[in-house]
């Protein structure tokens, strides 16, 4: 299958489609469309940034579009669950793009943000709901949402669902479900738990894999910083007075640690907002949007946002921290190279990540290569290299020690 113009959706949604400059399917669009057209079940593995929103929006749209059905007040005839604040109001402005003029009402409900316009929304009952587990759940309980008119539920991103520690919800939501419906599961990996809830929720699934399993984008060039913990700052501001570095994406492990980084880059006049979950939902779109704009460069996130960010031109992913999963790495380095771009990923790697870093390239099969010209390298050699012989640089904590007795200055 070549081109859009060859599937068998609407001419509203072909006219959407040719109006955002597309003309043929990335390889999960082309392998999934036709099936999902039929109403087969589908187990989709693949990143993020391979297309797989619009292979599943179109078919969606295509179906509710052809059978046009009232729907009653609370009611939804798809649902889409996604790990993320963020990735839900993406995949619903998509919808709202692919489906204009057929007359599709769409919501989203996420947290942090108040109820009443939400349950406002759902009081008239939606075509197509995106949710996040959390307020999804509440909404239910109290029972603005019901499913009774349910066609079709989308499991997005279902390993980070698991990451997240929201599979307990997903479990509640899914056991509300009706039996016959058309599901579809998408994961970028596929741990034992994924493939259990996928074997008791799909009926006779198309598979479609469209990269293997726990493996990197071959257009990112990886490297290693060994570093200091304590000289990560000055490293990361070093790398941004590149200007190579056009549109950064830094990642901490913690919200306190990523909120520091942004204040060490305001003392050095380097304009950067952190995105993670204690920020307001106004001011993660916000930060969102002074980075897509280019009107900030730098962009501090935890891994909330990792699945969640989807900028076509980010230029560098700068791992400050290292992941303690592999498979966020995977995801982290993702937001760079989209769309067939090239990028680079730089990761930060100080003595107590060590055994991080084995851990992600044993889980990605590659050794990623060692950058040395830094002028804070070092930190970690004695456990990567073999210790060198007496006499040799090794011997350096003696020296230190007789400079404790002299000048401050030189310390």
């Amino acid at each position: 299958m070549s081109e859009f113009k060859s599937l068998d959706l609407m001419p509203s949604i072909q006219a959407a489609i040719k109006e955002k400059g597309y003309t043929t399917p990335t390889p999960i669009q082309a392998q999934s469309i036709p099936h999902l057209l039929k109403g087969k079940d589908l187990l989709g593995i693949a990143q993020t940034g391979t297309g797989k929103t619009a292979a599943f929006a179109l078919p969606i749209l295509n179906r509710l579009g052809n059978n046009k059905v009232k729907v009653r007040p609370a009611r939804v005839r798809c649902l889409i669950l996604t790990p993320t604040r963020e990735l839900a109001s993406q995949i619903e402005q998509n919808i709202k793009v692919y489906g204009k003029g057929l007359k599709i009402f769409s919501a989203v409900v996420f947290g942090g943000v108040g109820y009443r316009p939400q349950i406002q929304n759902m009081s008239r009952g939606v075509d197509i709901l995106v949710a996040t587990p959390g307020r999804l759940l509440d909404l239910m309980s109290d029972g603005h949402v019901i499913y009774d008119q349910l066609e079709v539920f989308v499991l997005d991103e279902a390993d980070r669902m698991l990451d997240m520690g929201f599979f307990r919800d997903v479990k509640k939501i899914i056991a509300k479900l009706p039996k016959n419906k058309q599901t579809l599961l998408f994961s970028a990996t596929m741990p034992a738990d994924i493939a259990s809830l996928a074997t008791s929720l799909l009926k006779d699934p198309v598979r479609v894999e469209v990269t293997p399993q726990a493996t990197t984008v071959e257009k990112i060039e990886q490297t290693i910083n060994l570093v200091e913990a304590t000289h990560k700052p000055l490293l990361l501001n070093d790398l941004l007075k590149d200007p190579a570095f056009k549109s950064v994406l830094v990642f901490t492990r913690t919200k306190h640690g990523a909120n520091k980084v942004v204040r060490n880059l305001e003392r050095v006049s380097i304009v950067a907002a952190a995105i993670h979950g204690n920020k307001s939902q106004g001011a993660r779109e916000r930060a969102l949007g002074d980075f897509r704009s280019g009107k900030i460069k730098v962009l501090i996130a935890t891994d909330i946002a990792a699945r969640g960010i989807d900028i076509p031109n980010v230029s560098h992913v700068i791992n400050y921290n290292l992941p303690e999963q592999p498979e966020s790495y995977v995801h982290r380095i993702g937001r760079t190279a989209r769309a067939g771009r090239e990028g680079v990923a730089i990761s930060f790697c100080d003595q107590s990540e060590v055994k991080l870093l084995k851990g992600i390239e044993k889980f990605i099969k590659f050794k990623v290569p060692i950058d040395k010209t830094h002028p804070y390298h070092g930190a970690p050699v004695k456990v990567l290299q073999k210790p060198q012989a007496k006499g040799n640089a090794t011997r350096g904590p003696k020296r230190n020690k007789k400079k404790r007795t002299g000048s401050s200055q030189n310390r």
